[in-house]
């Protein structure tokens, strides 16, 4: 015995209900027709996720149910499994449960609860909801009985959905004490077959994650899964979709493209039958290609679901602003991305036709605007206040202190070039700082960081190189020219300048940001227990010498109010900036 079952894919827009409902009734209507028995889509659907603090609006809630009632009252013999915020009628500032409604017959049918609310990571559901406390009920299909669940319901304490062994650390577990997975009671139900409604963000390596939590589950039990997700960017989390089904011996037998809406239908074999031939089965894309298709989503998703068409980026000739342009002509189309030139008397030939020659090879607007006029006004200007001026023409003052207020001085001229043509013709700018500059604070506020969405915020130095190397090898030809990938990296902000004359290199500033920021360890533990630089390389590489770790750390914790400032970017990674690492700005913990 099998059942057909519709996995529905979709881009959701959030706060979007109608909109949202229109797209479910379009996919169920799709999945029928297809010959699906029972139509499955992701967590919060209606609303789209994570809906935040819409959540604690009433009229968003009430919105949200008259939304699926209209979903419901389309539905026919072939059930919905629809995700939707449930007003528990309860008192009190958290009075929500995220739910999963079971809609056939014109109707909603029946309602089962998530009982294990995340609150981790980007998560914070004890924020909104209850947990649900019932593992029913059972959905019937046919003759075959099936357990609905949500999301974390799925893992289970003490693991996560984040967590990093392959397999979650399921096996030590799974039907055990420490097992508060709802599927284990479903399953004693008499569930043949479950499945789960997912907002799962995006991270590298986090579809192998799902897999083996799906696939250990899956075998365990001695039923196939059904693992739905949405798919989409929104503000700072970008989901890859990547949906798929695992059958009783755990095997992966279904799975939808990463990063594109999409609507299957799967032949889901009971325990005991064998998998049906011809299913959708899409390969896992490659390391580097998933990054590079979750930028462009998340870029192209922020600009059009908030109104806009065209993208402006300051093109230097370097590596960063040449992979935010590439990625825009991906996301958008060559045609909405415009380039701006803005050299100064320290920028060189080679950078200023390097930037010439990567919008040519793009096909992007390329425009060239010198910001030499502004920067003598302006130097003369605080030269008279402050007696500071352009670092090569003002021996007689302190020269740090001058040549770091001339170097920010051009970054913020350029910054409000850029914005002047945003609000010329209402381009969207997008900044091109990485994770490492970031983290570091090797950025100028109001400067490099003015803008409304930083492409590469989380993605550290060295895989920007990867990637645009990645991209060359597409064969569309050269779209960054070696020169830029080549080039030592440098701001240009003063006569032969380069990064390793502020930083290390990136060969030992990339781990170490990647330990101090996404592993958590502190200046301390990595100087009094080395070997926990092991998983990072830092080891074998460079040891660790005192004053870079403490440097590099104290540089983290003093550029926590410029990243409080700065546009939110897409994550990528297993700790990005913002909702996944809160930290105080005022803070003498070292």
């Amino acid at each position: 015995m099998s059942v057909r079952v519709g996995l529905a894919q979709l881009n959701l827009r959030l706060g979007d209900l109608d909109g949202n409902a229109a797209m479910v009734i379009a996919a169920y209507d799709e999945a029928v027709g297809a010959g699906a028995r029972v139509v499955v889509f992701s967590e919060l659907t209606v609303t789209g996720y994570p809906p935040e603090d819409l959540l604690l609006k009433p009229a968003f809630v009430d919105g949200a149910a008259a939304a699926l009632e209209r979903i419901a009252q389309h539905t026919g013999d072939v059930p919905a499994v629809v995700g939707f915020p449930e007003d528990t009628g309860r008192d009190g500032p958290v009075r929500l449960w995220n739910s999963a409604a079971l809609c056939w017959g014109g109707a909603v049918r029946g309602v089962f609860r998530k009982h294990l609310l995340p609150n981790y990571a980007v998560f914070d559901e004890q924020r909104y909801f209850v947990p649900g406390t019932d593992a029913g009920p059972l959905l019937t299909v046919g003759d075959v009985r099936v357990g609905v669940s949500v999301c974390e319901d799925l893992w289970g304490p003490p693991r996560t959905a984040d967590a990093s062994p392959e397999d979650g650390g399921l096996p030590s577990i799974v039907g055990g004490e420490a097992d508060t997975s709802p599927a284990l009671a479903q399953v004693a139900m008499g569930a043949q077959l479950l499945v789960n409604l997912n907002g799962s963000p995006y991270r590298r390596g986090k579809q192998a994650d799902r897999e083996a939590v799906a696939r250990t589950r899956a075998a365990a039990l001695g039923v196939p899964v059904v693992y739905v997700n949405q798919v989409g960017g929104q503000d700072e989390l970008v989901f890859d979709g990547s949906s798929f089904v695992a059958d009783a011996s755990g095997q992966v037998i279904c799975r939808l493209e990463a990063f594109a809406p999409q609507v299957a239908v799967c032949e889901v074999p009971l325990a005991g039958e064998a998998a049906a031939a011809g299913g959708v089965l899409a390969a896992p894309p490659d390391p580097l290609e998933e990054v590079w298709q979750a930028l462009v989503v998340a870029t192209r998703d922020y600009v059009r679901k908030n109104g806009f068409s065209d993208v402006a980026v300051g093109l230097s000739g370097g590596i960063d602003s040449s992979a935010v342009a590439a990625i825009a002509a991906d996301a958008l189309g060559p045609e909405h991305v415009h380039g701006v030139s803005m050299p100064s008397r320290y920028s060189s030939e080679g950078s200023r036709t390097d930037a010439a020659e990567l919008a040519a090879n793009l096909g992007i607007d390329f425009r060239t605007v010198p910001i030499e006029r502004a920067h003598v006004a302006l130097a003369g200007m605080l030269e008279a206040s402050a007696g500071t001026g352009p670092a090569d023409a003002d021996p007689a003052h302190d020269r740090a202190a001058a040549d770091l207020t001339d170097q920010n001085l051009q970054s913020r001229i350029r910054g409000v070039l850029l914005m002047a043509l945003s609000n010329r013709f209402g381009w969207l700018v997008l900044t091109t700082g990485n994770k490492t500059e970031t983290s570091v604070g090797y950025t100028t506020l109001y400067g490099d960081t003015a803008g409304a969405y930083a492409v590469i915020r989380d993605v550290p130095k060295l895989l920007v190189y990867e990637l645009c190397r990645w991209r060359n090898r597409q064969g569309d030809g050269e779209r960054i020219p070696e020169a830029c990938i080549d080039k030592p990296p440098s701001a240009e902000l003063r006569p032969d300048q380069r990064d390793d004359q502020s930083l290390p290199p990136y060969e030992l500033l990339d781990p170490l940001v990647e330990a101090y920021v996404e592993g958590d360890l502190s200046a301390a533990e990595m100087l009094e227990q080395p070997e926990l630089l092991d998983q990072y390389g830092l080891l074998d590489q460079y040891g660790t010498d005192p004053d870079v770790v403490h440097r590099i750390t104290r540089l983290v914790d003093i550029a926590e109010y410029k990243r409080r400032q700065s546009p939110p970017g897409p994550r990528i990674t297993a700790k990005s900036f913002g909702k996944d690492r809160r930290m105080p700005i005022t803070n003498f913990f070292r």
